[in-house]
């Protein structure tokens, strides 16, 4: 499975499981990306840009990555082993929400278009090899998108969504894969609550025959989660879920074996000489301003050349909450040592979308204030003499606010500032993230080292 990372890396991040239900982390198919100064920070930015929508193949004992960048254009990234190492390449032509597809006479296509679906022949070097093709306009309403190609029994099925909250997933089926095509609704499911539409994803067969599929839900200011449903065949179409709806719950598929259950990390103690894949750095990092080595067991955050704010600030390191729906806080706390911090400096714990919050310690004229932002407006200051720091954010996964806390034991934390109310915003078009910084403000040439990184943990049934 293919995540879309956007403009965070080490990115465009695989996942592999044994049994659908039970991932782990499998590789970053590419670890930065060189193709414009703006994945740097440097005067621009690709918040709610950078990687989309990638296509996922696996031919001829070779995987294969296929997706688009809004600005940069199309990217074919290619591997023997799904562990990689990869190889990424630009094309002479990007595609929109590209779906890969070789035909089973030996030819390639991908599907492509938003609202009006259009079908390429590609050579060999994934170049076009015809023209533009237009197969099917949609029919429910604008948007239709993120197809992905079957042959199923003699049928090509195009497999996509009217994305948006309330998205539908359908299907398309013929003979030729130039269409004409007939279209199904194979899901309308939108969930009230944090939930909503559960759509957009990929068909798979499983080792025992059955069909399911993984889709994503729309989880308000956490951004979109997997979702797997059931798939039962009916007169040729791929329906989902059970009688028409989405299940919470199910049997887990039959894959032939039993696998243990694997769970995700999300904690760091940040004692290996390399991060762990549940984080991301916000934009290109600068490799020359972190470390894990000059100070064994702690993860060494250097500022860089000045900035206005948190957007614009490198190094930043995010991750993603995991949400839970029962009503339950995901709570994370950090220690952070303080001493390195030069004048103008600005360290801390974010939350971070738009708009963004955070609790940082802020150091002006050698004296040093633990602060409270909240969408660019300091909301409470207080003085701290300690050289070593603990900050905490707490998340409510239904109300979707988080609150921020500090304490200099690590025993006794207090409350600090106000409620964040945390959005999607299309303007960064990720789930809010938890987000460890330090930048300045004036000068380069302070640091931070960060002990720890802890989240609560989430059972998993």
């Amino acid at each position: 499975m293919v995540s879309t990372t956007m403009f965070v890396f080490p990115g465009v991040t695989l996942l592999k499981s044994n049994d659908l239900v039970n991932w782990e982390y499998c590789s970053n198919a590419v670890p930065r990306f060189d193709f414009s100064k703006c994945y740097d920070l440097d005067s621009c930015h690709r918040y709610a840009h950078g990687q989309w929508a990638t296509s996922l193949k696996y031919h001829d004992n070779k995987f294969y990555l296929l997706f688009i960048t809004l600005d940069e254009g199309g990217f074919l990234c290619t591997a023997d082993r799904a562990e990689g190492p990869w190889e990424i390449r630009k094309l002479p032509k990007g595609f929109y929400d590209p779906g890969l597809f070789f035909d089973d006479d030996g030819r390639i296509y991908v599907t492509h278009g938003y609202s009006k679906i259009s079908v390429t022949e590609l050579n060999e070097d994934f170049s076009p090899k015809s023209k533009d093709s237009l197969v099917f306009t949609g029919t429910i309403r604008k948007g239709l998108e993120g197809m992905h190609v079957y042959k199923i029994n003699g049928f090509y099925y195009l497999y996509g969504t009217y994305g948006g909250r309330d998205g539908i997933q359908v299907a398309l089926r013929s003979r030729n894969i130039y269409g004409p095509y007939e279209e199904k609704v194979v899901i309308r499911d939108t969930t009230a609550g944090v939930n909503f539409g559960i759509h957009q994803g990929a068909l798979i067969q499983t080792q025992t025959g059955e069909w399911w599929t993984m889709l994503f839900v729309d989880s308000g200011p956490f951004g979109r989660f997997p979702s797997l449903q059931p798939v039962s065949w009916k007169d040729g179409w791929p329906m989902v879920g059970v009688n028409g709806k989405a299940v919470a719950t199910y049997q887990k598929p039959n894959v032939g074996k039993s696998y243990p259950v694997k769970s995700l990390p999300t904690s760091d103690e940040f004692n290996k000489n390399m991060l762990g894949m549940q984080w991301g750095w916000n934009h290109n990092p600068d490799p020359e301003k972190w470390s894990l080595k000059e100070r064994p067991g702690w993860l060494r955050l250097k500022t860089g050349k000045p900035v206005s704010g948190l957007r614009e600030a490198r190094n930043s390191l995010t991750q993603r909450p995991f949400a839970a729906y029962d009503g339950s806080l995901t709570h994370v706390e950090t220690r952070m040592d303080i001493s390195g911090m030069k004048d103008g400096d600005i360290a801390g714990l974010a939350m971070f979308q738009d708009p963004y919050a955070f609790i940082a310690v802020q150091q002006e004229a050698g004296q040093r204030n633990i602060i409270m932002v909240n969408n660019g407006k300091v909301i409470d200051a207080l003085p701290v003499k300690e050289n070593s720091i603990y900050f905490s954010c707490s998340v409510s996964n239904v109300s979707g606010s988080a609150h921020f806390g500090y304490s200099t034991d690590n025993k006794n934390y207090l409350a600090l500032g106000n409620e964040l109310k945390m959005r999607f915003n299309l303007s960064v078009f990720t789930g809010n993230k938890f987000c460890l910084f330090n930048y300045a403000t004036r000068g380069p040439g302070g640091y931070v080292d960060i002990d720890w990184f802890r989240v609560n943990p989430l059972k998993k049934k």
